[in-house]
C-alpha cells in the first residue's frame, strides 16, 4: 500500500451507512438539530421512528462524524465532518475499490455505458481544461 493510500485510510472516519448518510445530509443542510428535528426531516419519507433516528445519531457520534451536546433534557447534534471531505473520501474509495485507483477508468466506464449526458461531457471537458492550466 502506498504512503498516500495508507495515510488516507488512517485519516478517514469509519464508513457511514446509507441510513446514516441520510441523517448527515439533514445536519449538513440545516446545522445543529435535536433528534426530533432530524426526525421531522427524514422520518416520514423513510418510514423511520424517532428511536431509529436516535440510534443512527448515536452511531454517528461513536464514529466521530457527529458531535452532541446536552440542551436541557435533550441533545443537540452537529456534523463534525464537512460534506466535501466526506464526498472526497467516498469518491476516492469508490475509484480505489472498483477501478484500481484510476479515475480515468471510472469516466471510461460511464462513457461506455452511456451514463454521461452531453452536459456531463461538457463539464468534464471544462474541468480538464481548467486542470491543465
Amino acid at each position: 500500500m502506498s504512503k498516500r493510500a495508507r495515510n488516507q485510510s488512517e485519516d478517514a472516519p469509519e464508513r457511514i451507512s446509507d441510513a446514516e448518510h441520510a441523517v448527515m445530509e439533514v445536519l449538513w443542510d440545516r446545522g445543529t438539530l435535536s433528534a426530533a428535528q432530524v426526525c421531522e426531516a427524514v422520518c416520514a419519507t423513510r418510514e423511520w421512528s424517532l428511536a431509529t433516528v436516535k440510534t443512527l445519531l448515536s452511531r454517528l457520534v461513536q464514529k466521530q462524524a457527529v458531535g452532541s451536546q446536552p440542551d436541557g433534557r435533550r441533545f443537540l447534534y452537529t456534523a463534525l465532518i464537512e460534506r466535501s471531505d466526506y464526498v472526497g473520501g467516498e469518491s476516492r474509495r469508490l475509484v480505489d475499490r472498483l477501478f484500481g485507483g484510476r479515475a480515468a477508468s471510472l469516466v471510461a466506464h460511464l462513457a461506455e455505458n452511456e451514463a454521461l449526458s452531453d452536459e456531463d461531457v461538457a463539464e468534464i471537458e471544462a474541468l480538464l481544461k481548467e486542470l491543465k492550466q
